[in-house]
């Protein structure tokens, strides 16, 4: 099973090929064709890990969709000073197929 550690965003997912996973947001169309940096790549072989990203290795991917994550709620709280505070945030993303890797 062939598998590979992609940059996106400032964060790290494992993907494998025919997988779809919500990476931070991207700004292009659906349908749109993607690549993303390589970090690590492992296979049947073994494993091989970049310095800081593999340039032979090439993942690519197709815009499936943007949506928002679910809420995330900050809540702050001084005790005994009467000091509360509520925040809200939801993120947004992009929904991607990988296509390929390697």
């Amino acid at each position: 099973m062939t598998f590979a550690v992609i940059e996106s965003g400032g964060k790290q997912f494992k993907v494998i090929q025919g997988e779809i996973v919500n990476v931070p947001s991207i700004d292009r169309p659906i349908g749109q064709s993607v690549e993303f940096s390589v970090l690590a790549y492992g296979d049947a072989d073994g494993t091989q890990i970049g310095s800081p990203a593999l340039e032979a290795i090439k993942v690519t991917g197709a815009i499936n969709g943007h949506g928002r994550d679910r809420k995330v709620i900050v809540f702050k709280k001084k005790r005994r000073k009467q000091y509360k505070k509520t925040h809200g945030h939801r993120q947004n993303f992009t929904s991607v197929r990988i296509e390929s890797i390697g």
